[in-house]
């Protein structure tokens, strides 16, 4: 990632987090002064947005340190355990909104519908601005991702907390709010599991989607020169950032070829896969003979 995209990706964070803070307080004031349990579960959302938003920035902050001695792939990771933490919070937010729609929906409040329905249309337009700000990288950034998860579940919670505010409004059907409140929910625990799923998939160094082990090692297989593959390991320490270890038999051939066959695996891996950190081990056929041909830069075999 370049520094002038990085750069952008943290000033979109930052505008996304001050417009959640504020539209935090206009609906946890504007839920309090209603009665309305949709419009304070929606606030209780949106401060868990402002959390996975400045979690999130601050984890771009740090995948954004240089390796070091003892962190040689850097910090990328910091990314995936802020999304692990969000995927957390919105679970625990879920259940205590899942609770609580329970406990009003058998013993139902007065609302005021008409501040209740104000206050959701202006934490709506500030939802879209915020989703369309982070959208544009969530599709490759799990980080990004978690945090547009975040925006975008309290978006469609504003929508139903709007529809109840209209529908309160002119028939007092008030329980249609501990109803919303649970939809949200819902839907906040539908977030989450995906979420969820995504982060610990990474940290027990799976794949990404649409990729296997069988397929890779079946392009590099078809490299001319090659003559199997074995020992392969494929791995995502951060999205966009996939890394790869293989032991490579190689057919009968002069050691200066060697080259040429690296060259065609690397390339293949990259354009095929978007695998860039590759570790590949030479090894021939008559290795048990001590003439095995040696990985290209290797010293000569003595």
């Amino acid at each position: 990632m370049s520094e002038h995209h990085h750069t952008l990706k943290q000033n979109r964070f930052i505008l996304s987090l001050s417009l959640t803070g504020i539209i935090f307080l206009a609906e946890v004031l504007g839920g309090l002064w209603t009665g309305s349990l949709a419009l304070l579960a929606d606030s209780a959302h949106v401060f868990m947005d402002a959390f996975a938003l400045g979690l999130s920035y601050l984890a771009l902050r740090a995948a954004a340190l240089p390796a070091d001695d003892r962190h040689t792939y850097g910090y990328h990771r910091f990314q995936i355990l802020a999304a692990l933490t969000n995927g957390i919070t919105l679970l625990l937010i879920a259940f205590e909104i899942l609770r609580e729609a329970w406990a009003r929906w058998q013993t139902p409040r007065p609302i005021q519908a008409g501040p209740m329905l104000i206050i959701a249309v202006v934490g709506l337009i500030v939802n879209v601005i915020v989703a369309y700000t982070l959208h544009e990288h969530d599709h490759d950034d799990v980080n990004t991702r978690s945090a547009f998860l975040h925006v975008l579940s309290d978006t469609l919670a504003s929508v139903g907390v709007i529809g109840a505010g209209v529908i309160i409004l002119f028939t007092g059907w008030t329980w249609l709010d501990p109803l919303i409140s649970a939809l949200i929910g819902v839907l906040i625990l539908v977030s989450a599991g995906r979420l969820l799923k995504e982060t610990v998939h990474i940290l027990v160094e799976g794949m990404p989607d649409g990729m296997t082990a069988s397929a890779v090692g079946e392009a590099m297989r078809a490299t001319p020169g090659v003559g199997e593959v074995h020992d392969l390991h494929v791995w995502t320490v951060a999205p966009g950032y996939v890394a790869l270890s293989a032991h490579v038999l190689l057919a009968d051939q002069a050691l200066s070829q060697t080259a040429d066959v690296m060259t065609a695996l690397k390339h293949t891996l990259r354009e095929q896969f978007g695998i860039e950190h590759t570790t590949i081990q030479f090894e021939c056929v008559t290795c048990g003979q001590n003439m095995c041909l040696p990985a290209v830069g290797a010293p000569p075999l003595s």
